[in-house]
């Protein structure tokens, strides 16, 4: 049976109507229509459907929506306007740290949150935050870099 909950999504009160049973991302994704997460595994091991709730990266395949209720929910959709994207994003860009796009969302959400907590990692504490995530298309380290350009001061 469907329930009526209220959700805050990039700063704006969804009313929607749900499963008890829907996970955050099916919520995002089928009834919010915010496709940036992504849903390759479904059991928390890839992190491509991370996004922020209450300022933390969660894998939204492994939160009920139920439980998000209350709670602020950052996608990213509402990271940063279009036409003035958030520091890692054009850092992403600018360094060819994004290939096919599929882990890209969640990478920048994670990031931000490190970059939240640290605004000057090192390498190692870069990679390490990002461990739970897979990219099959860039090694890596063009991540890494977008992200140092940005805890740096270099990223435009």
């Amino acid at each position: 049976m469907k329930e009526r909950v209220i959700l805050k999504v990039n700063g704006e009160e969804k009313e929607i109507l749900i499963e008890p049973w829907q996970t955050l991302l099916s919520v995002l994704r089928d009834n919010l229509d915010l496709t940036g997460a992504k849903n390759p595994c479904g059991v928390g091991e890839c992190g491509a459907c991370t996004v922020l709730v209450e300022d933390l990266p969660i894998n939204a395949c492994l939160m009920l929506a139920m439980d998000a209720r209350g709670k602020e929910i950052v996608t990213i959709e509402g990271l940063a306007p279009f036409d003035a994207p958030h520091p890692l994003q054009r850092s992403f860009y600018e360094e060819g740290a994004i290939q096919c796009g599929m882990c890209t969302p969640g990478m920048i959400l994670n990031a931000k949150h490190l970059l939240d907590c640290n605004s000057h990692p090192t390498e190692a504490e870069i990679r390490q935050h990002i461990d739970g995530h897979i990219c099959r298309c860039t090694g890596y380290n063009k991540i890494v870099l977008a992200i140092q350009k940005v805890a740096e001061g270099e990223a435009k």
